[in-house]
């Protein structure tokens, strides 16, 4: 998939069909009513849709590890535009002209466009009304094998989007299929169970199109796409988030126990470059080094600040600092194999600075890493499992299988009731996921799923545990730490729907989201 996305870059610059607009077909000569007339034509589109997942990425952790208590804006006395914006998104101020916030939601929004290109090419047409999928007469000589194959990525991919927007802004505007730009100013925000309710029929959709191959039967050309377990894990946790508990359990146990996948032996070869689409990686995005215009930039983005070639060929941007608490949470478990591949630190004594060694790879140019992004791991999902469950021996179980692999004894006898349990549950994910943009969305699902933590309290304990070494450091005003943990309130925890789409909209009235 590497070698192939390469390729379309040069066929995105042939047909321009990788334009930011994302409203608007890709113009050209042969444009998108021409092109995707063959099936070579339409697995092309759907590599560009893959492809298309870095983008998002490269600013989602900015919306989710940035706005929890894993990480914080890395420079707290400085005054570049970019950095007041980190820091903006950091303290639960962004305006609602954030540049970052824009560009995640122009990103995502022109890749649910190249699925939604592929999808109406495959025939498949959405029913709003009813939440159900179809398939209709098309033009392409295709087996019907091959074009639920290629349906269900498209729609993987599409699910992906719309589940990581309903999550960040609420309801968003539910787009289905391709439009012109006359066609978008009409469209107005969907509810978020609206939302839901096409990322279900999408999601269920694609676990009876995509391949059942369990692991160790991908090979070849397949290794990397979306494959029926990983919309089954999805789904599990698209369930879940909707606190369908019984429904997540089920689908949850099926990857568990039928996929194939299973746990690496040791936590760092997870996330080698030598060790890619390991048994623990249901679906990844997927990057290339070597100057294709694919590589990883996360590399340079979160190596220590002036750290010059030590940590990474052409420094590091110190971006996606560690907080104080999360290291304090590995520190207190020293036997903890995962510290070293999340957490590590650049000088010494007060000079000393955390940075995140997940995504290093040795590079060439910067910014071009060979390190992929994981989406959804088997640890993942065996956590998700415990969580759907409850507080059950089972459950313990699960989690103490994390445990092992991470060099840790079993659970204590302590956690003996439902709160010591969901306190030892969001713990080891937060340990066991850092830093791979899960930790907020966790909070956000903890509101409903748990009785004992809340989103907003957690957030408020970790201002008050990084304020004296960190936000009291800003220039002035200064925030007191009253000012700065009445920032954050529930409707805070949704993101601004971009001022843009609301300011050029004559047609429609847009509601803003309450709050900004």
């Amino acid at each position: 998939m590497k070698y192939i996305q390469s390729l379309f870059l040069l066929v995105c610059l042939g047909l321009g069909g990788c334009e930011k607009v994302i409203d608007l077909y890709p113009q050209s000569n042969l444009n998108t009513g021409t092109y995707y007339s063959t099936v070579d034509e339409v697995r092309a589109g759907l590599t560009g849709a893959y492809n298309g997942m870095q983008a998002p990425l490269a600013t989602e952790w900015q919306l989710t590890e940035l706005r929890s208590d894993n990480s914080k804006q890395g420079v707290p006395a400085s005054s570049s535009s970019t950095n007041r914006d980190l820091s903006d998104l950091d303290m639960f101020l962004p305006a609602t002209i954030h540049t970052g916030i824009y560009t995640y939601w122009l990103t995502t929004y022109n890749n649910i466009r190249n699925a939604n290109i592929v999808l109406q090419r495959l025939g498949v047409v959405y029913d709003p009304s009813a939440g159900t999928l179809s398939l209709q007469n098309i033009d392409i000589a295709i087996s019907d094998t091959d074009r639920k194959q290629l349906a269900g990525e498209a729609l993987f991919i599409r699910s992906h989007h719309y589940f990581n927007l309903v999550r960040l802004f609420g309801g968003v505007f539910l787009v289905h299929t391709p439009i012109s730009a006359q066609e978008a100013k009409s469209i107005n925000r969907s509810s978020p169970v609206d939302m839901y309710k096409l990322i279900e029929a999408d999601l269920k959709t694609a676990t009876t199109y995509l391949s059942p191959a369990k692991f160790a039967q991908i090979t070849g050309a397949n290794i990397g796409r979306a494959n029926q377990w990983a919309a089954k894990a999805l789904l599990g946790k698209v369930y879940l988030t909707l606190n369908r508990k019984a429904e997540a359990a089920t689908l949850l146990q099926d990857v568990v126990s039928n996929s194939g996948y299973g746990l690496q032996a040791s936590y760092a070869s997870v996330f080698s470059i030598s060790n890619e689409m390991n048994s623990e990686i249901l679906f990844t995005v997927r990057h290339k080094a070597g100057g294709l215009g694919l590589g990883s930039s996360f590399g340079n983005s979160f190596a220590a600040l002036n750290s010059g070639s030590t940590i990474i060929n052409g420094s590091g941007q110190g971006l996606n600092t560690p907080t104080t608490d999360l290291n304090a949470l590995f520190n207190a478990n020293p036997k903890d194999a995962r510290k070293a591949t999340n957490i590590a630190t650049f000088g010494t004594g007060t000079a000393a600075r955390l940075y995140v060694p997940k995504y290093l790879s040795p590079v060439v140019l910067s910014n071009d890493g060979e390190s992929d992004w994981p989406v959804i791991r088997f640890a993942d999902v065996l956590l998700l499992l415990a969580e759907a469950q409850g507080f059950t021996p089972e459950s313990i179980a699960l989690i103490n299988l994390v445990r092992a692999r991470a060099g840790l004894t079993a659970l204590p006898s302590t956690v003996n009731s439902v709160a010591t349990f969901e306190q030892a549950l969001a713990e080891e994910r937060r340990l066991e996921l850092a830093f791979e943009n899960h930790r907020f969305f966790d909070l956000l699902r903890y509101n409903t799923t748990l009785t004992t933590i809340k989103a907003v309290d957690v957030l408020k304990d970790h201002f008050a545990a990084e304020y004296a070494s960190h936000y009291a450091q800003y220039p002035a005003p200064i925030l007191t730490l009253p000012q700065l943990q009445a920032n954050v309130t529930a409707d805070k925890l949704l993101l601004p729907i971009p001022q843009r789409e609301i300011d050029t909209n004559p047609s429609l009235t847009i509601a803003q989201n309450t709050g900004y």
